[in-house]
Formats: structure tokens, C-alpha cells, sequence
């Protein structure tokens, strides 16, 4: 009679055992979700905003470079365009490098899923 009992006590055990294993991944994959949505609206965000002051401070640049040249064109209009060239091409090169050295720091979407992912295993191999 004791076999019975502690079968089924041991069946109830893995019945509870992989309904807790279900309910950690669906809690898992909601936290991913989540992040995922947060992460997509934060990226929208930034990539208008960052279109329009592109767009914003290139047109300012593009028309304070061109007043200024008028405003020298007759004393010294070769050095106004060199100079904003220079400054141009330079500021160019430069966000550039920046872009390049940031794209390459490492991949951080869902850090917190991944954390808690990595916290899970090894709380299962203990």
C-alpha cells in the first residue's frame, strides 16, 4: 500500500515540478515581451528625434556657412569656405568614428531577460 502512496506522491511531485518549470518560462517570455516593446518604442523615439535634429542642424550649418561667405564674399569668401569645409568634413569624420567605436560596444537588448535567464540556470544546477 506504501508503494502506491509514494508513487503517487513522487508523480504529484513531478506534476508540481513541471507546472512550476511552465509558469518560470511563461513568466520569462512575458518579461521578454515587455522588453521587447519598451525597447522598440525607446528606438522610434530616438530614431525621430534624431532624423529631425539631423535634419534641423544641417539646414542651420548649410545657411550660417552660406551668410557667412556672403558676408565675407568680398574680402576673404576662399577662407570662409575652406574653413567651413574643414569644419564639415572634420565634424563628418568624426561622428563617424564615434558611430563606429559605439556600434562595436556589444549588444544590450534584454539585459534584463538574459539576467534573469542566466540567474535561473544557475539556480537549477545548484
Amino acid at each position: 500500500m506504501s508503494g502506491i502512496s509514494s508513487e503517487a506522491s513522487t508523480s504529484a511531485k513531478v506534476r508540481g515540478l513541471f507546472a512550476d518549470v511552465i509558469e518560470l518560462a511563461q513568466v520569462r517570455f512575458e518579461l521578454f515581451t515587455v522588453e521587447a516593446r519598451e525597447e522598440l518604442s525607446r528606438l522610434t523615439w530616438l530614431a525621430v528625434t534624431s532624423a529631425l535634429a539631423v535634419v534641423f542642424v544641417s539646414f542651420g550649418l548649410i545657411f550660417l556657412s552660406i551668410f557667412l561667405t556672403v558676408l565675407l564674399w568680398d574680402t576673404h569668401r576662399l577662407v570662409a569656405l575652406g574653413i567651413f569645409t574643414t569644419l564639415f568634413l572634420g565634424g563628418g569624420i568624426v561622428l563617424a568614428l564615434l558611430a563606429r567605436h559605439k556600434a562595436r560596444q556589444g549588444f544590450r537588448m534584454f539585459a534584463a531577460s538574459r539576467d534573469e535567464l542566466r540567474r535561473d540556470q544557475e539556480r537549477l544546477r545548484a
